[in-house]
């Protein structure tokens, strides 16, 4: 990060702009904590950017952060997800990016691997069992028993 930039972590106005829009909106304030309000939509998002970015775990996002806690970044993230949000950004994003002529997609690659051929594909070797079974004895041999030796 150069001097005078924004970390990453940290919504622009333009961003922000894209996102309001897409998220769905808030609840009514509870009445078991009336005092206590709701974290900020923009907030939340940039503690989850920031979680994501700096790969710490959710538990140790600190309040005096401004972000609010882990936990209420990690349920914002998961409804979210659940709402289809992210899914919804990034086709806004492709479509801005496409309409200014910033997409390029002679470099994109598509991974078909972890897809099922349905028609005409082999079919996938079934898995050794992991179930409990009985051992193999490796004290006697599968040969026919030694006969005792001849005395002298």
């Amino acid at each position: 990060m150069r001097r005078g930039e924004q970390p990453p972590w940290i919504v622009s106005d333009e961003l922000w702009a894209e996102v309001a829009p897409l998220l769905p909106p808030r609840p009514p304030r509870r009445y078991r904590y009336p005092e206590r309000k709701p974290l900020d939509d923009r907030k939340a998002l940039c503690g989850i950017l920031f979680v994501l970015y700096t790969a710490i775990p959710w538990e140790y996002l600190l309040q005096e952060l401004g972000f609010g806690s882990g936990m209420t970044c990690w349920r914002r993230l998961r409804d979210w997800n659940d709402t289809g949000v992210w899914q919804r950004l990034h086709e806004v994003l492709l479509r801005k990016l496409r309409a200014s002529g910033q997409l390029d997609l002679s470099r994109a690659v598509i991974d078909g691997s972890p897809v099922r051929a349905l028609k005409g594909g082999s079919k996938p070797v079934r898995a050794r069992s992991t179930a409990a079974s009985r051992a193999r004895n490796t004290t006697s041999s599968p040969t026919r028993a030694a006969s005792p030796s001849p005395r002298p």
